[in-house]
């Protein structure tokens, strides 16, 4: 099952049909322990008709973080970036460590929705989408659902001096989420393909994929993590880092297109203002 927002309602998805639970607000049913049951007993209901494309960012007042360097490819990329500054190191470190990466990547009320526009900082020179499986986290800090995210970072900023990360990865339009939850009733495949397609001008220019298999460090953990000794009484999302990293001659340019799939979830569409 899925969960759709919008602006009148919560609609859940199943076997292709789609259902109104106009009594919950996204808040409160995310803090819900009963989730999956008041999903499923919507669909007991009189389905109605609703068109995906319309879904708001599945998101309200939550925090989004979002965990680095949990792909070798991540490592790769980071370690490259920043070879002139000498950060590389840290990256190498981290990736290899018990403790993760992780960092705040948005308000609730900063986020894209699907078919939104984000956005590349005016004061950088190399700026890179990021595909990542996103979690959905109830305050007690469980997965209930899985949603994806487009993690916007400023490659330039970031590889000049680690202590630049902020910079390059929060700012206005840096975050994209949706266009749905997915219900964590099962743990998400390690199989699950994450790609993304970037066109320009109607011709695609970057293309590639990835599987959760790549990712060094469970969910669980990574989740563990943040939710130790720090709350979240809306709960919160947390970006788990990104496999597919572009090379390093390509940047984003104004009116690029951006759709990331992951299997089972659905497929994320913006575009660059």
């Amino acid at each position: 099952m899925k969960l759709y927002r919008t602006a009148e309602t919560i609609i859940v998805e199943h076997e292709a049909s789609f259902w109104p639970l106009p009594a919950a607000s996204w808040d409160e049913l995310l803090c819900d322990p009963a989730i999956f049951e008041r999903a499923r007993a919507a669909t007991a209901g009189a389905s109605v008709a609703f068109d995906p494309s319309t879904a708001l960012a599945p998101i309200m007042s939550q925090e989004v973080w979002a965990a680095g360097v949990t792909y070798f490819r991540s490592r790769s990329a980071r370690i490259e970036e920043s070879k002139d500054s000498g950060g590389g190191t840290f990256y190498d470190r981290v990736y290899s460590a018990v403790r993760p990466e992780l960092f705040f990547k948005s308000n609730g009320w900063r986020v894209v929705g699907p078919g939104g526009a984000v956005r590349i900082r005016t004061d950088a020179s190399w700026s890179v989408p990021e595909p990542e499986l996103t979690l959905v986290l109830n305050p007690a800090g469980n997965i209930v659902g899985y949603t994806i995210g487009n993690d916007m970072s400023s490659r330039d900023i970031e590889g000049e001096n680690p202590l630049y990360l902020p910079q390059a990865k929060v700012y206005d339009g840096s975050c994209a989420l949706g266009p749905a939850v997915l219900l964590a009733q099962f743990p998400i495949e390690r199989s699950a393909k994450i790609m993304i397609t970037i066109t320009r001008g109607g011709q695609v220019s970057f293309t590639g994929q990835t599987t959760l298999a790549e990712l060094k460090r469970t969910p669980e953990d990574l989740a563990g993590y943040l939710f130790s000794n720090l709350s979240f009484p809306q709960g919160a999302y947390l970006m788990t880092g990104t496999g597919v990293v572009p090379e390093d001659s390509f940047t984003l340019h104004s009116g690029d297109v951006m759709s990331i799939t992951i299997d089972t979830i659905g497929t994320l569409t913006n575009y660059v203002k």
